[in-house]
């Protein structure tokens, strides 16, 4: 596929994991692509330094790097790892030349059943994370995940409690990451979006749809744009009402999608994309 994509639409890594960083680059190159997000596994694998370069020569964007966060841990020891693991990933945000880390705050620690603790030890976690990657105009974007996911992956499972978290800091230093996947449902995330866009906290805005039935394990089941249940261009329609005007990002997590060839699937979700979203 050659042309230009859409000005906004931003290709998650995560979409088209294998390719790797060099041909997702050039993929992105011969489709018009101009915006990616990136994933810290295979940016370190490269080499941080090199994949910042290799997207400066191509004029990549880097819209979002995916992820920080994990940060429920009550051992210690367990909580310095994870705080030292997130100021590496500010790092690596910045050397990209990113001003946003895409944070998911983990789920309960073994044997706990205390949310609301989990949810505390995320605001103190961030309290000493906010200052530092504001140091380096990086921005905190926490993501609220499905609620299928709190026991193991995110205690944070609505913009509202990632809202509550957010704004106990200065909205240049932590906000929010809105994805259709995981906040479609509820109905009250239309408000939601207004008062993040309100406070100027909407970092980060990614697009997956909802299909069944879900993959055993679950994790790998986002359906591609207009194959489930949500309405793109409504969701799109509230965010930007809401004042966002950045990037776009599809976020796929697919089994199916990585077992073709990359650049097709890139080609596709920018069809895709141009069809349901704009």
């Amino acid at each position: 596929m050659s042309g230009m994509a859409p000005e906004r639409f931003s290709v998650n890594q995560m979409t088209v994991k294998q390719l790797s960083i060099p041909e997702l680059v050039s993929a992105c190159a011969e489709s018009g692509v101009r915006n990616a997000g990136l994933w810290r596994d295979p940016v370190r694998s490269y080499g941080v330094e090199a994949a910042a370069r290799l997207c400066r020569d191509f004029g990549l964007t880097v819209t979002t790097l995916c992820r920080g966060g994990f940060l429920t841990a009550i051992d210690p020891a367990e909580r310095v790892r994870a705080l030292s693991d997130n100021r590496r990933a500010v790092d690596e945000a910045a050397t990209l030349g990113t001003d946003t880390l895409v944070l998911v705050s983990g789920g309960l620690p073994a044997g706990s059943r205390d949310l609301r603790g989990a949810r505390e030890r995320v605001a103190d976690a961030l309290a000493e994370l906010a200052p530092y990657a504001a140091e380096r105009s990086v921005r905190l974007a926490l993501e609220p995940l499905h609620p299928m996911y709190a026991a193991d992956r995110c205690v944070v499972s609505t913009l509202a409690q990632a809202l509550d978290l957010a704004e106990r800091f200065p909205a240049g230093q932590v906000g929010v990451t809105i994805d259709t996947y995981h906040i479609w449902w509820d109905d009250t995330a239309p408000g939601q979006i207004a008062r993040a866009g309100a406070g100027g906290r909407i970092h980060a805005f990614q697009l997956a749809d909802w299909t069944t039935p879900l993959p055993a394990g679950v994790l790998n089941g986002r359906g591609r744009l207009g194959d489930g249940a949500i309405d793109m261009r409504e969701w799109k329609g509230y965010v930007e009402a809401a004042g966002y005007t950045g990037p776009i990002e599809v976020e796929l997590f697919n089994a199916a999608l990585w077992a073709r060839d990359g650049r097709e699937v890139l080609a596709e979700t920018v069809a895709r994309f141009v069809e349901h979203v704009v």
